[in-house]
């Protein structure tokens, strides 16, 4: 048997509508909204009884999505937002831009603030890590023709 794709990767935020508005500035399509609880989904994440609003977010290309969910039912019990980049465990996105200096103007208007600095990579991509809302670490590539 196969892997056929990944459909998705899961983050965990306090203000939904917040973070929504700022990956629709990044480009991403806003595929749904949904509230899920009671006892099924508890047993497929191991928290037993759960309220959770999610919202589903796709890139343009229609392959990925972002699952971003606000826990309302059980509480949030571990922040990883504050994790500096070379922490254990899952970190960051990265996501492929036509132009980073706009996508960079833009997503500041939300919050967003540089990292480090914008590095080019051997003249192939430019580069950075940025903090969005809720101190989410999102990765910036442009590649360069």
């Amino acid at each position: 048997m196969a892997l056929k794709r990944m459909d998705n990767i899961g983050i965990v935020v306090e203000d939904l509508a917040k973070v929504v508005d700022f990956f629709r500035e990044l480009g991403l399509e806003l595929e749904g909204q949904a509230t899920i609880e009671g006892e099924w989904a508890g047993r497929v994440t191991g928290l037993g009884d759960q309220h959770v609003e999610i919202a589903m977010m796709r890139t343009p290309d229609g392959h990925n999505r972002l699952e971003l969910s606000r826990f309302i039912r059980p509480a949030v019990i571990a922040d990883h937002r504050t994790a500096p980049v070379n922490a254990l465990g899952y970190l960051r996105a990265m996501f492929a831009v036509d132009d980073i200096d706009d996508t960079l103007q833009r997503l500041r208007k939300h919050g967003a603030e540089l990292e480090g600095e914008v590095v080019d990579y051997q003249d192939v991509y430019r580069l950075c890590y940025i903090r969005g809302p809720e101190g989410l670490l999102i990765g910036l590539a442009q590649e360069l023709k």
